[in-house]
């Protein structure tokens, strides 16, 4: 398909399917002096529930000498490719990687190219992206816009961040490492796709990688930022990289960056340093403030003796830092806060408003007539726009990662996993030990409801929140803040038997995880629907309905009801004036 009927093809779509959910992440590092413990976060919100929302399990493999590893294609990039066999659902059929992955023959994903296969491959988790190895290597990521997008051909580009994160968890262990072969990946074997920022960090050290396609057609453009010791970092789908000096140690910089953005007219050394957002976009996409405002919200809430203004003079401001020390050091519960939050208190506070509804409700859903996809023109006249919180309808799952060097990797790394929406997920606990994760994690199809799937419990509690949000998201949050507190609470128990157990024996220690981290899980999404089931009799009707005491009329806030046509509504027999 040519180029322009290609672009013309996926705006339509983009259309129909709701202002693209796949350009929408947000993600974050908390490093380990910026920890209440002494943990590394890596958070990512996979804003993008038209894809394959299965947490897949990779387990480690040994590989013959001479064996060559897949590279395929991937729909979060550009939208699918028919002729790849890649689509949004399932994201891969390939049996060999995983036995989740398995399919029909027919829908066996075809390689863009392959590149040379290591002895052996680490065990990791596995989502739209790379999430966490066996390690404790872990991955966030978040879509940017950049100048061109290319799509994927076999011999000159054959690789986006989906795969490279991928790769990386196979074969490294430490965020360093990671961003080397990222890099030399991407030169070698060619990058397409959109501009993709991937946070990556180790227990001790954390990095923030950003790519975009060449505009030489072949290789990549690269640059990754060391985040320092004591700070938090955010990113939410624009670049977050500013001036690249080849001097500075705290920088990795793709070899031919500089030479390509001056040979492009990009940038020329009299301008002084060159600005990896300038060089490699125009900035924000889709709307003003689409980005930003998610950025300040960390910032502000993080360190609000900072005094962020979350108004800027343009999408390229340098109002924000690259990351920045907290006023407090977070927890797991203050980082989770973060992903679930819709402005609350604050002048964008999507709970209030008329676009709330009498309820509260901050979900908004967008239509044809909303900014789509990467805006390319930043001078582009928009009717309207919502503000877009971190926590939105549309987010297929989150994962909160969590690094922990003062324990064996097995029992050390920890990967919460939230599906489906943050605000009403319950984060679920998995150590990166375990020998596999549970059915319900890795059978969902979006399409196709399914009581089996633990995504499917989270996503329908978080719609039938929508018939009177304002107490049926209590009631969820109430839920949810319970059950998380209990797991931290059983994983310090946990944690030490399967310590005491890895000191004589690793592989019981991997078989204790993997059995109580299931047990758990299963008894959550149990409870999970059970919590639905009554939610749907507590609000069936409109009413307040509890034993004994059924059919209690809720109504509407008076504020609201004040507004609307009730108020000239039939109060007397005598006809309108």
């Amino acid at each position: 398909m040519k180029a322009g009927k290609r672009t013309l093809l996926l705006l339509a779509l983009t259309a129909v399917l709701s202002a693209a959910p796949v350009w929408a992440c947000t993600t974050l590092i908390v490093t380990v002096g910026a920890t209440t413990d002494g943990s590394t976060f890596v958070g990512h919100s996979d804003d993008d529930d038209l894809c394959d929302q299965r947490i897949v399990y990779v387990p480690a493999a040994d590989h013959p000498k001479g064996a060559r590893r897949p590279v395929y294609a991937s729909a979060v990039a550009l939208g699918e490719f028919p002729k790849f066999r890649c689509f949004l659902t399932p994201r891969l059929v390939d049996p060999d990687r995983a036995p989740a992955y398995g399919g029909p023959a027919a829908l066996r994903s075809v390689p863009l190219g392959f590149i040379p296969q290591v002895p052996h491959t680490y065990a990791y988790f596995d989502g739209s992206y790379g999430i966490m190895n066996e390690h404790q290597l872990m991955f966030g990521e978040c879509t940017d816009g950049v100048r061109q997008n290319l799509d994927p051909e076999p011999g000159k580009r054959i690789f986006y961040s989906s795969e490279l994160s991928r790769v990386a968890l196979e074969r490294c262990r430490t965020a360093r490492e990671a961003v080397r072969l990222m890099g030399n990946l991407l030169e070698t074997y060619g990058y397409y796709g959109t501009g993709e920022t991937l946070p990556v960090a180790d227990p001790q050290e954390a990095w923030v990688m950003e790519m975009a396609p060449s505009p030489d057609g072949t290789g990549g453009l690269w640059v990754a930022r060391r985040v320092p010791d004591g700070e938090v970092f955010v990113a939410a789908n624009e670049f977050r990289i500013r001036d690249v000096d080849p001097k500075d140690p705290d920088l990795m910089i793709g070899s031919k960056l500089f030479e390509t953005a001056r040979r492009h007219g990009l940038w020329k050394p009299e301008d002084g340093p060159l600005d990896w957002l300038k060089v490699a976009s125009l900035g924000e996409y889709n709307h003003p403030y689409y980005s930003l405002r998610r950025v300040w919200r960390v910032l502000d809430r993080v360190a609000p003796s900072r005094g962020f203004s979350p108004w800027v003079e343009c999408g390229t401001t340098r109002a924000y830092p690259f990351s920045v020390k907290p006023d407090r050091k977070l927890s797991l519960r203050d980082v989770a806060a973060l992903f679930r939050d819709h402005y609350e208190g604050t002048p964008f506070d999507l709970t209030a408003g008329v676009g709330a509804g009498p309820f509260g409700n901050p979900d908004r859903f967008y239509g044809p007539y909303d900014g789509q996809g990467d805006v390319g023109d930043p001078k582009r006249k928009l009717d309207g726009a919502w503000e877009r919180p971190i926590s939105v309808t549309y987010c297929g799952y989150t994962t909160l990662c969590q690094g922990r060097s003062w324990l064996p990797d097995p029992i050390g790394g920890v990967c919460w996993i939230g599906p489906d929406k943050p605000s009403e997920t319950c984060f679920i606990p998995f150590h990166v030990g375990v020998r596999d994760l549970p059915p319900s994690f890795q059978v969902v199809d979006p399409q196709v409801f399914n009581r089996k799937a633990a995504w499917w419990a989270f996503n329908f509690t978080a719609h039938w929140a929508w018939l009177r949000y304002d107490r049926i998201h209590a009631d969820i949050a109430a839920k949810r803040d319970g059950m998380e507190a209990s797991f931290l609470r059983s994983l310090e128990e946990q944690d030490r038997k399967a310590l005491a157990l890895h000191r004589t024996s690793p592989a019981k220690a991997r078989d204790f995880l993997t059995r109580a981290d299931r047990a758990r899980a299963d008894r959550t999404v149990a409870d999970w629907w059970a919590f639905a089931d009554r939610l749907i009799v507590r609000y069936n009707d409109g009413f307040l309905n509890e034993p004994g005491k059924m059919a209690q009329p809720l109504g509407y806030p008076r504020n609201w009801l004040d507004g609307t046509e009730w108020r000239s509504g039939p109060t007397t027999y005598a006809p309108k004036p």
